[in-house]
């Protein structure tokens, strides 16, 4: 599948290689774009909606083999012979399953905030409860959706975070394929090691990349480098973006592949 993209192109004549950016679960190819106004001085930028996602074709699948064929399809799509890889959550564990199907494709890997393992745990039933609850409610505009998720969910950043998603009174990704599809979500297969150096981002008050799933991170990325964000939570490249940003810039600039 080939994926609804946004391209820019650097502001500067450079020989890096493109970078994609790929949102996590709920998202669209507007969620990494702090990160893509700041990159795109020096490099081109190629953000994605992934399948169910935002403008992207729809899919009764949602595994990370087909999520990773999906973007291997779109670098052939836009003649990309080899790419660094930006991936926030669901789109970090897209990216690290790339490394298994298209190796020779991935320049550099950086991975926000989600690690290669199966988490086995429903941490999203209340936002698609919120979720659903707009739907049944017929809600037509922006306003009338937060107030009704505002019912469901505590955390104000979540609500405004589904609400760029909300459009024209109806949600930009499928929401039913999502609910069907979650145990592949939060799920993983394990993969061959990718023997280049890897950085994982991770919010320092985020669940999702703990002591934890070491042994598993290191054992399919064993030159993986580690960089906590201190006071950032799972969304952190939105919390904490010039730091993101800093550690995105010094690993690019010392990372050859």
């Amino acid at each position: 599948m080939k994926l609804n993209t946004r391209a820019q192109s650097a502001q500067s004549t450079n020989n890096n290689s493109p970078i994609v950016l790929v949102h996590g679960l709920f998202g669209s190819l507007d969620n990494l774009g702090v990160l893509a106004r700041d990159l795109v001085s020096d490099r081109d930028i190629l953000q994605v909606d992934m399948r169910n996602h935002g403008l992207s074709e729809r899919s009764p699948e949602m595994t990370y083999a087909a999520m990773a064929q999906d973007l291997l399809d779109t670098l052939d799509a836009n003649q990309i012979e080899k790419a660094t890889f930006i991936g926030h959550s669901m789109g970090g564990k897209a990216v690290m399953a790339l490394t298994a199907l298209a190796p020779e494709r991935i320049d550099q890997l950086v991975v926000i905030d989600v690690a290669p393992v199966d988490y086995d745990v429903r941490r999203h039933d209340e936002i698609f409860a919120a979720i659903n609850a707009v739907t049944e409610a017929g809600a037509s505009t922006r306003q009338q959706a937060a107030a009704i998720m505002r019912e469901q969910l505590d955390e104000e950043g979540v609500v405004q975070f589904l609400l760029k998603s909300f459009i024209d009174g109806a949600w930009r990704f499928n929401v039913p394929v999502l609910w069907d599809q979650y145990s592949h979500i939060v799920g993983w297969q394990a993969i061959p090691a990718w023997q280049h150096p890897t950085l994982f981002i991770r919010g320092g008050n985020s669940p999702y990349v703990t002591e934890a799933y070491r042994d598993a991170l290191v054992a399919q990325f064993p030159q993986a480098r580690a960089h906590v964000i201190a006071g950032a939570g799972h969304w952190v490249h939105a919390e904490k973006p010039e730091a993101v940003l800093r550690a995105i810039r010094r690993y690019l600039s010392e990372t050859v592949i």
